[in-house]
């Protein structure tokens, strides 16, 4: 048997029985004077070639109990009860030697920073080499032609060329990819994914997850899933444990549990879930309040008691709540109350039906972006060209598209910190395209402001949280005297929901939620008329995600603002946009109300887009995946023809390639640019469609 041949042969667990089971583990991480409980008790089971779910918030042990597996606690970390069972053996205690033997060949693990397992001096054709090498005592040669064969396996062009390079000379979906690559070149039997694509665009996200469920189906693979990514868990797992505070409060096979929910904060998961089919008037996201417990501070009975609407001191708050059979025996539920619970209700935010008519707040028109590289032969890479929006008072706009589509580029010239090549963007009566922000008038900074992705960007470390609040309202002049600020201070965390008392602490002491509302009571402390949003709760757990959201939309109505709202997450962009822009490579391929762009006839590049979204309904009938061949061209090479016409699987031939797209126009507030003719746009299917109700699986 050849050493690839030995890789390929998988020796799972005897049928019925479990590849790993996990059974009242607690795991305890001991310092100098205290010792904290991060993992009271979790229980769940993997079956050979089953892919199972772990979700929850942020804080809630997920990670931990993965690590445990592992065998990665670090020196403070320690299981100090329970069992870990892989393959019939004992993990827990077990010898080094024999972990070392299983960790890699039997368990592998893919991280959520793809350069946290990646050392970035070394060749990516080293790095792999070293899993045959250790695993399977291949000699370099074999070692090597290993690698080649799974990175062709992972899809990535060249494979001989890319053992040759080095990490950052990767895109992060390539980077990605090596780590699965890595990950799956000694053919474990169980791999762990801890938040596999936070992070990456929705089309890498989607080709990421294909590969995993081929390479699966290839090689029976048992697949744990860590995310709090839901509609990705609905489209990939078998089964799925809710996981709260440091235990299974949860348990189901994934439709039945999507579909009927029993614990309240399975329930409340959902409801913070934006879904492709719904928009901010016919549903209102519902965040989950309160947060999860610190470790010391759990308490009595339920964990989930002090944030649950259900809770009954009586009944909830005494000794500890087991879990318990819920309609069948696959359905367990850690709640005495599950079958007097009714889901909740979908809420609406109240709004009037479609927004009429505005006036034009933001109209950019023709706006073109050149960045100039080095010196001599320089080269020019081209961010936007031609850009042309509009966005009415009180409106939200949305500009969607994969990184490096160019939306942020347009975001920075729009508040002032970049200057466009060329073009015009009209506010306020004036033209600032080319006036960057030193050269701006204080009314229009005052005007327009910014909520960044990254809440670190606009808080000073060594200041309290609300100093830069403070110093906008001083700034200009919205209140004077310290008195007068401070009650603005405060005025403006009660808009965000926070507590006063959170103002004198310091950034590092907020959650990531926090540290957000923090940013968007700075944003609004000018009284702007417009925001720039740019991916503000991309890396936010889903019950954060959705108090933020619903907090930005909640003020944006109110104060009557203009929004511009940048992000990857399309089912997000369904539910808050008025309007959508969707760009590729610089340009706009597609613009229109958001009703328009969420159903046919849309530009293809729209309809991958929407392909690859994962919606947590059971029910949603997605359409075969469409898979976007190679990678995006380079912004200094610009295709003469159409820009998506490299990936495009609506090509139509040589046309695509040499003629630019006309411009069609579908209605007064719809255009695509493509060269498809409009009535076949108009036949093309739904991305996505709901079976007729006796239809629908029970």
């Amino acid at each position: 048997m050849t050493l690839q041949e030995q890789a390929r042969t998988i020796t799972p667990a005897s049928a019925g029985d479990a590849l790993l089971e996990v059974r009242n583990l607690r795991i305890e991480f001991r310092g100098r004077d205290d010792t904290v409980l991060a993992v009271p008790d979790v229980s769940f089971h993997i079956a050979p070639g089953e892919a199972y779910g772990l979700v929850g918030e942020s804080g809630c042990g997920k990670t931990t109990t993965a690590m445990a597996v592992m065998g990665y606690l670090g020196v403070n970390g320690r299981v100090s009860g329970g069992s870990i069972r892989f393959e019939g053996q004992e993990l827990v205690g077990a010898r080094p030697d024999l972990l070392r033997s299983i960790r890699g060949r039997r368990i592998a693990m893919v991280y959520q920073e793809p350069m946290s397992a990646l050392n970035p001096v070394k060749t990516i054709g080293a790095q792999l080499a070293e899993v045959p090498l250790r695993h399977l005592g291949a000699s370099k040669a074999e070692a090597m032609d290993m690698a080649a064969a799974m990175i062709e396996d992972v899809r990535l062009p060249d494979p001989r060329e890319i053992l040759k390079r080095y990490p950052h000379q990767l895109s992060g979906g390539q980077q990605q990819r090596i780590v699965i690559a890595m990950a799956l070149l000694a053919r474990p039997a169980l791999l762990l994914l801890d938040e596999p694509t936070t992070g990456l665009d929705v089309t890498v996200e989607a080709a990421v997850l294909d590969l995993i469920g081929d390479l699966r189906q290839r090689y029976g693979t048992s697949l744990l899933y860590i995310s709090h990514n839901l509609g990705l868990i609905a489209a990939t797992c078998d089964r799925v444990g809710i996981m709260y505070s440091g235990e299974i409060v949860e348990e189901a096979p994934t439709a039945q549990l999507f579909r009927d929910p029993r614990h309240p904060y399975a329930q409340g998961l959902l409801g913070c879930i934006p879904d492709i089919s719904t928009d901010k008037r016919s549903r209102a996201l519902m965040p989950i309040q309160g947060q999860i417990p610190l470790p010391q501070e759990r308490p009595q009975g339920c964990f989930f008691g002090p944030r649950c609407q259900h809770f009954q001191a009586s009944r909830c708050g005494g000794a500890p709540i087991a879990m318990q059979q819920a309609h069948t025996g696959e359905h367990m539920v850690r709640c005495v109350r599950w079958d007097e619970i009714e889901p909740p209700r979908l809420a609406n935010h109240d709004d009037k039906g479609a927004m009429a008519e505005a006036p034009d707040a933001l109209a950019v028109d023709d706006v073109t972006k050149l960045y100039v590289l080095g010196r001599g032969k320089a080269r020019t890479v081209v961010a936007n060209e031609a850009i042309s929006l509009k966005a009415g008072k009180g409106e939200i706009l949305a500009l969607v598209g994969e990184s490096g589509c160019g939306k942020s580029s347009l975001a920075r010239i729009i508040v002032g910190l970049e200057k466009a090549t060329s073009g015009q963007i009209r506010f306020a009566g004036d033209d600032i395209a080319q006036v960057d922000a030193r050269h701006r008038s204080k009314a229009m900074l005052q005007s327009i402001q910014m909520v960044f992705q990254n809440p670190d960007s606009t808080l000073n470390p060594s200041h309290p949280a609300a100093f830069s609040i403070r110093r906008t309202i001083s700034k200009f002049g919205i209140r004077k005297g310290r008195a007068a600020i401070d009650q603005r201070v405060r005025e403006l965390l009660e808009m965000v929901r926070l507590p006063p008392s959170l103002a004198e602490r310091r950034p590092n002491q907020l959650s990531g939620g926090q540290k957000q509302r923090i940013a968007i009571a700075r944003a609004f402390a000018s009284d702007p008329s417009l925001i720039v949003a740019d991916e503000p709760v991309s890396a936010l757990d889903v019950s954060v995600q959705a108090a933020v959201v619903t907090l930005l939309l909640d003020i944006q109505r109110e104060k009557q603002s203009t929004l511009v709202f940048i992000s990857h997450d399309l089912a997000l962009v369904r539910h808050v946009a008025d309007s959508v822009v969707v760009m590729y490579l610089g340009k706009v391929m597609e613009r229109g109300r958001v009703e328009e762009i969420f159903s046919p006839p849309y530009h293809p590049y729209t309809e991958a887009l929407l392909s690859a979204v994962h919606s947590p309904d059971p029910d949603a009938v997605p359409k075969e995946r469409i898979r976007l061949a190679g990678e995006t061209p380079s912004p200094i090479n610009v295709p003469p023809g159409c820009r998506f016409a490299s990936r495009c699987h609506r090509k139509l031939g040589a046309i695509c390639d040499t003629v630019p797209p006309p411009v069609r126009i579908l209605s007064t507030t719809h255009e695509v640019a493509c060269h498809i003719e409009p009535d076949v746009l108009a036949g093309l299917p739904p991305v996505f469609a709901k079976p007729d109700r006796d239809e629908q699986p029970t």
